[in-house]
């Protein structure tokens, strides 16, 4: 049997009691329930005929990894089999994430990610239970200030209305952007800097060669999965280190990839449904 691992970076993901890795996913009116069987992505249409198209999963195998890298951390990197990652269905999912990740831990996000999601998008009937989606950004600019303190996201208060905004003029022009481009036009918005730019980016296109590789969790999973291989400690340092062991997109590509995989699956879930 081939061994395959979901990588589950985005806050959306969520455990049922049963250990089944699921997620709503959502384009305009369309929705699907999206579970992990354990080696494949299987989605379920929510309501009656899709007018848009499911996202396709990125797929990325051990073979992408590059073999300039230190051998003891792509040996442990190649034991994740293939990799299975679904991009958000939309860059404003995208940007929200990005947002609402930025500057705290990962379990803190996706806590944070699921506050905002249950008290201001919209709801769907799944079989983990009711679902939400990311509210869209006409409801985001509707929200008050208080309405982002009461659930813990008052830092966002400013950039989340000024991304909505923003993406309610440039969307149609953003998601027609190669990865890099898209990085450079996000900058330009008001509170998204260039963690959040390339984190957005990444989640959006698959394409994780754009993704901050100087990143905390790029970096602690590394040097936890291959503890021999000495790898650069200081966030320049290790992102030239990085670049240099992937010269090419798809390797860059899979060993940020793979890496952040072994380091959420070398960790607790932390958010759970029924």
């Amino acid at each position: 049997m081939t061994t395959a691992t979901l990588l589950t970076d985005h806050p959306a993901w969520t455990v049922r009691a049963d250990g089944t890795s699921c997620r709503l996913l959502a384009v305009g009116a369309d929705a699907w329930f999206v579970a992990w069987d354990g080696t494949r992505l299987v989605p379920s249409k929510l309501g009656g005929p899709a007018v848009n198209e499911t996202v396709a999963a990125i797929e990325t195998e051990p073979v992408s990894l590059p073999p300039n890298a230190p051998r003891p951390l792509t040996a442990a990197l190649a034991g994740l089999g293939t990799v299975h990652r679904l991009p958000s269905p939309t860059l404003w999912e995208a940007i929200t994430s990005g947002l609402l990740r930025k500057i705290i831990r990962a379990a803190q996000a996706r806590a944070l990610y699921q506050r905002w999601i249950t008290a201001y998008g919209a709801a769907w009937d799944t079989p983990a239970g009711v679902l939400h989606t990311v509210p869209d950004p006409e409801r985001v600019l509707a929200l008050a200030a208080e309405q982002f303190t009461e659930i813990g996201a008052a830092l966002h208060r400013k950039a989340l209305p000024a991304a909505a905004a923003a993406y309610l003029e440039n969307g149609d022009a953003w998601i027609q952007l190669s990865p890099d481009d898209l990085v450079k036009a996000l900058q330009e918005v008001p509170g998204i800097g260039p963690w959040t730019a390339a984190c957005a980016a990444a989640d959006f296109t698959g394409d994780y060669s754009v993704y901050p590789h100087g990143d905390l969790a790029v970096r602690t999973w590394a040097a936890k999965a291959a503890p021999t291989a000495a790898l650069p400690e200081k966030p320049r340092e290790f992102e030239a280190a990085w670049s240099r062991w992937a010269p090419d997109r798809p390797q860059l590509h899979a060993l940020t990839t793979y890496t952040l995989a072994w380091g959420i699956h070398a960790r607790p879930a932390v958010i759970r449904h029924p």
